[in-house]
């Protein structure tokens, strides 16, 4: 009796309230009020009502500073190389919901997310509790995931602790980007604390990689790993071989993304798995003697590909990540970096790009979201030092009535270092005065300062879906 009173319970939250795909819209965008539950209590419920996907999924965890996307989009299309079935878990998204949960390298299609949504929905109110957006989301993805029986499950962390709600999951692989900080003075017990509450999600036998490049953060990440019987690997010292400039912008996170494919071929697979011939990732038994001339003709036909051309031969499928549009007039170069570590990364490649062909002109709209750039000298040494290197101008436009930005006087500030440096009402303001100091056909225009800045290009541009 028990078992078909649960039973009639799943087909009731399955069969609830079907809502439209404009009405599960209005329902995320309102949850971003609901207070988060830092505890996991509450999506651990949900977890539970809808059958613990959670415990059905192989599950990678990406955190980190920054990168944290690059890397799980480099994953996720490594891992498809090699034949597996690959879900993949965004934040945040550029224009639509749809693009934070991937099924084989695709955003979900608006039917399968409004099911989707509609199940985890009428779950969540089965339990008379109210959930945040992120919890939503969470459950939507690894429902999805359980679902469509994906090999392997790679998410990226939003909190980069555990009080994320994809810690109801336990990661077979933990892989962190860079621990990095904007703050121009910080001491080693502060990131020591970041890196601990990085660090606090592995668990028993979790294989841990990071691509950091300090020493000391190494260090402490190996011994608070080694404290809760992770397995800590050896850490990311090379760039992938990615096409010009993208290796150096990119190749840190690629490399990493190779790391977290390789371990998971090697522990968490069968040989059969993965077929040997053309794989990119499990090498071959090393044949004695010379071989065949029958094997000569069949690697001549079929010539085995090798990582250095996967690769050449693949970017990020990303929106927004060094994304340029070189048939707009001017160019336009996209990214949504958001604090100074990411930012002086773009204006890295921007300089990589005027090596190749010179710019005639360059504009920089900086959307202004957070206050992470105000009364900081980090953020004017590094804008300084950029226009040193490229003559052009940078415009700050607000992306929210709420911003903390202080516009007017970060821009005071730039101008006081000899920066042309401007500010706008409104994106549309801020594109107008940009196109009207390049040249149209050899100029470039980069936008960048945060996710919603990029949103509005495309708003701007007319364009709803990606």
């Amino acid at each position: 009796m028990i078992q078909n009173k649960q039973s009639a319970k799943d087909v009731a939250i399955s069969l609830g309230k079907q809502r439209s795909y404009n009405e599960i819209i209005e329902l995320l965008e309102k949850s971003w009020n609901v207070e988060p539950d830092k505890t996991l209590k509450r999506i651990e419920k949900l977890n539970v009502a809808l059958k613990s996907p959670s415990k059905k999924l192989n599950t990678i965890f990406v955190s980190g500073s920054n990168g944290k996307s690059l890397t799980v989009n480099f994953v996720n299309q490594i891992l498809k190389e090699e034949g597996f079935k690959v879900g993949s878990f965004y934040s945040p998204h550029i224009l639509t919901y749809n693009e934070r949960i991937a099924l084989e390298n695709e955003s979900l299609p608006n039917k399968l997310f409004t099911e989707v949504a509609n199940e985890v929905i009428n779950a969540a109110e089965s339990l008379n509790s109210k959930f945040h957006t992120l919890e939503l989301l969470t459950m939507m993805a690894l429902v999805c995931f359980e679902k469509n029986k994906v090999d392997v499950a790679i998410l990226e962390l939003n909190n980069d602790d555990v009080t994320d709600p994809v810690n109801i999951c336990k990661p077979i692989i933990l892989a962190i980007t860079r621990v990095t900080s904007d703050m121009e003075k910080i001491n080693s017990e502060e990131i020591k604390n970041r890196i601990t509450a990085i660090t606090d999600i592995t668990k028993k036998d979790t294989y841990v990689v990071s691509a950091d490049q300090s020493k000391i953060n190494l260090q402490i990440m190996q011994d608070l790993v080694t404290e809760k019987n992770g397995n800590w690997m050896m850490p990311i010292r090379k760039l992938a071989p990615l096409a010009y400039p993208f290796e150096q912008l990119h190749g840190r996170c690629a490399s990493l993304a190779e790391r977290i494919a390789q371990i998971y071929v090697e522990n968490f697979t069968s040989k059969e798995a993965t077929i040997l011939n053309s794989s990119l990732l499990v090498k071959p038994e090393s044949q004695r003697g010379r071989p065949t001339l029958e094997k000569k003709r069949e690697l001549e036909l079929n010539p085995r590909r090798t990582l250095e051309q996967f690769w050449k031969d693949i970017s990020t499928t990303l929106t927004g990540q060094f994304q340029i549009l070189d048939k707009e007039k001017p160019s336009i170069l996209l990214d949504v970096a958001s604090n100074i570590d990411s930012l002086t990364n773009i204006f890295l490649g921007v300089r990589l790009l005027n090596y190749k062909r010179p710019f005639k002109g360059l504009s920089v709209i900086v959307g202004c979201q957070d206050g992470n750039f105000n009364d900081n000298p980090d953020f004017i040494k590094m804008v300084r030092y950029f226009f040193k290197k490229n003559s052009g101008q940078i415009i700050f436009s607000p992306v929210s009535k709420d911003s903390k930005f202080d516009l007017e006087k970060v821009a005071n500030d730039l101008k006081n270092a000899k920066i042309k440096a401007k500010t706008a009402k409104n994106f549309a303001d801020a594109f107008e005065q940009a196109k009207q100091s390049i040249d149209e056909r050899n100029g470039l225009i980069l936008i960048t300062g945060s996710p919603s800045i990029v949103s509005e290009y495309w708003n701007y541009k007319g364009i709803k879906k990606l």
